[in-house]
């Protein structure tokens, strides 16, 4: 794929994609592929490797935010939503009839939650399910099939769950299946309070204690528990950071052209999210921007040994801010459906059978024949 192979953005604004460096022979080694959200596009992509060269995919989303993997589940948090997705494997290989093969994995919705708008970003699957950060009522939740949300944390400092976005909690970090770090972009807790010092206000929040364990970040998001070790971004400085939790030691890996969102591991490798900071924005005014002359937006590929760039899946056009980025082991040449596609209601499946329900399918007595 070159910088010139485009997809439709809202609006009918092109999306363009270029790739730089190592990115490619990267991908190649893993034998995976990388999802990306976008809510400023209402995009979920998937990028992947089909054998000769860089394949994407970009399905229309309602403002998609954090997603999750767990085995062959996948989550994706929306607007007002969040979906669960099943990889239908046997279905993938006849997504297209007359080009079998194209796709390895085939994600399907299964379950959509009704949540309101909630701001939900970081998803993370633990031992007990699914978690998710619940911006707007500042506190980590479960979802429920009887409420909108089951509150199940939230920072000492905020004293009342109410839909006033009090410290704008935005990461999670899991650990041994269980919630053990929390960022947020304030220690506040009055409406919208955190605004006021985003550039110097951001905190990491150990869970079980709730107390503060790093102050003084830069709109801080994704942490993650990585090789026995607490990872974050500090966004607003475009700095991959690595946290020690017992004394609050700082150490910054590397700096990048971008705000930062989206952090995902493969080893001593880290996927991290870049994007553009637009003007007369909330995120406009931050030291990333007077560092860098230009900032850019897609996923760069960073050896946390040495903190050296290996590549980049950049977005060129009609694509310029990021929220997650997530990589799917085993998985070349991935495929994902919204309900808006025809094909998410013809696919079924079973534990011991799946069939797609097409015409060409169809037998005479008006049954269908077995699909995989």
């Amino acid at each position: 794929m070159n910088q010139h192979q485009q997809r439709q953005a809202p609006l009918g604004t092109a999306i363009t994609c270029d790739v730089k460096g190592d990115f490619i022979e990267w991908l190649k080694e893993r034998k995976g592929s990388v999802a990306i959200s976008t809510y400023q596009a209402g995009k979920v992509a998937l990028v992947g490797w089909n054998g000769q060269q860089i394949s994407l995919i970009m399905r229309e989303f309602d403002k998609p935010m954090g997603m999750a993997r767990d085995g062959d589940r996948f989550a994706l948090a929306t607007r007002d939503e969040v979906i669960l997705f099943a990889n239908a494997k046997a279905l993938a290989n006849d997504y297209i009839p007359n080009e079998r093969g194209r796709y390895d994995a085939l994600y399907l919705p299964r379950i959509t939650y009704t949540t309101g708008e909630l701001q939900t970003h970081d998803l993370a699957y633990g031992c007990e399910g699914l978690w998710a950060v619940n911006t707007r009522f500042s506190c980590l939740c479960q979802m429920s099939e009887s409420y909108t949300f089951l509150p199940r944390w939230h920072p000492k400092f905020v004293t009342e769950l109410s839909p006033e976005d009090r410290c704008h909690l935005n990461g999670l970090a899991m650990k041994n299946g269980e919630p053990a770090y929390a960022t947020a972009l304030g220690e506040t807790n009055d409406l919208t309070a955190w605004k006021e010092k985003k550039a110097t206000g951001g905190i990491v929040m150990d869970v079980a204690s709730k107390e503060v364990i790093c102050r003084g970040l830069s709109m801080p998001h994704s942490p993650r528990w990585h090789k026995d070790a607490l990872w974050l971004l500090n966004s607003g400085t475009g700095e991959l950071c690595k946290l020690d939790p017992l004394n609050g030691e700082l150490s910054v890996i590397c700096r990048l052209p971008g705000f930062l969102r989206g952090l995902d591991f493969v080893g001593d490798f880290a996927l991290i999210g870049m994007s553009k900071v637009r003007e007369k924005h909330l995120f406009s005014g931050l030291p990333v921007s007077e560092t860098f002359d230009e900032l850019l937006c897609g996923i760069a590929v960073i050896n946390v040994a040495t903190g050296a760039p290996v590549g980049m899946f950049q977005f060129t056009g009609g694509c310029n801010e990021l929220y997650e980025v997530l990589f799917l082991p085993g998985v070349q040449r991935p495929n994902i459906l919204n309900h808006l596609r025809e094909e998410s209601s013809q696919a079924i499946t079973a534990p011991e059978f799946s069939y797609w329900l097409r015409p060409a399918n169809e037998r005479k007595d008006g049954s269908s024949k077995q699909g995989a």
